[in-house]
């Protein structure tokens, strides 16, 4: 019984070691996406911000949802990254995704 409850106290720990604090943060752009080459230039380019994980753009919608781990960037962080190649941004939502999440 001892030993079961050690396992389980070991595997809780590293569990919550390993887990990361996910967040989206979804923005519109100005100047606005109107093809595919300015979705991957906006790709391409955030792929490289660390801790930027997942990019989804939506032209008809003029929406990018990215998915970042907050331990590594913020959303200041990325708002600096679309700067540098040309947009500005405005947040249209932000939220903890790491609830979600049972990795």
């Amino acid at each position: 019984m001892k030993k079961l409850l050690i396992v389980a106290l070991t595997l809780f720990f590293s569990a919550s070691v390993f887990a990361k604090d996910m967040q989206e943060l979804v923005v519109t752009t100005n100047p606005p996406m109107s093809c595919q080459n300015c979705e991957n230039k906006i790709k391409g380019n955030l792929r490289f911000e660390k801790g930027v994980k997942k990019i989804e753009t939506n032209i008809p919608e003029q929406r990018v949802v990215i998915e970042y781990d907050a331990d590594k960037t913020t959303p200041e962080k990325i708002e600096s990254a679309f700067q540098k190649i040309g947009y500005q941004v405005e947040v249209i939502s932000s939220e903890d995704k790491s609830s979600e999440t049972t990795d």
